[in-house]
């Protein structure tokens, strides 16, 4: 667990450390993930207390169920968590933070069968869960919909 894989944003001002294995890339096609990501969202799952941040995060209480965050000097996206509830206490950390995303490989599409019609994520051992599989046991809100 004493391996430290470094990261940082775009211009540099945020830096990320992790002590210890980098955990699966995690995809998301929900409505808030895409409009906040541009696209797909991405995120590798890390406990927080293996993660050391330092520079100017910025965040954004995106639902009652969760917190988005991006560096307040070029707009990276940083992370994903739940401030509360059973998935607290991890990070969904970009994965663009860290070069060749740290290593970690793709695991897990979720809302699978809402990609868009131009294109799905190629990824033959990731496992795809759909909207109403990942819903019966995670929380989840729609769009504009913050409470």
């Amino acid at each position: 667990m004493g391996e430290v894989i470094k990261g940082h944003c775009l211009c540099g001002a945020v830096t990320v450390e992790v002590t210890g294995p980098l955990g699966e890339i995690s995809a998301c096609h929900c409505e808030m993930c895409t409009r906040w990501s541009g696209s797909v969202q991405m995120g590798i799952e890390v406990p927080q207390e293996r993660v050391t941040l330092d520079g100017p995060v910025k965040t954004h209480r995106s639902s009652s169920i969760g917190e988005r965050a991006w560096c307040d000097t070029c707009g990276t996206a940083v992370w994903f968590r739940y401030p509360d509830g059973p998935d607290a206490g991890y990070f969904e950390l970009a994965p663009g933070l860290f070069d060749n995303a740290g290593d970690a490989r793709l695991g897990r599409v979720v809302y699978a069968d809402r990609h868009p019609d131009a294109f799905s994520i190629a990824a033959p051992d990731a496992v795809r869960v759909s909207k109403q599989d990942y819903e019966k046991t995670h929380p989840h809100l729609s769009e504009g919909t913050n409470t």
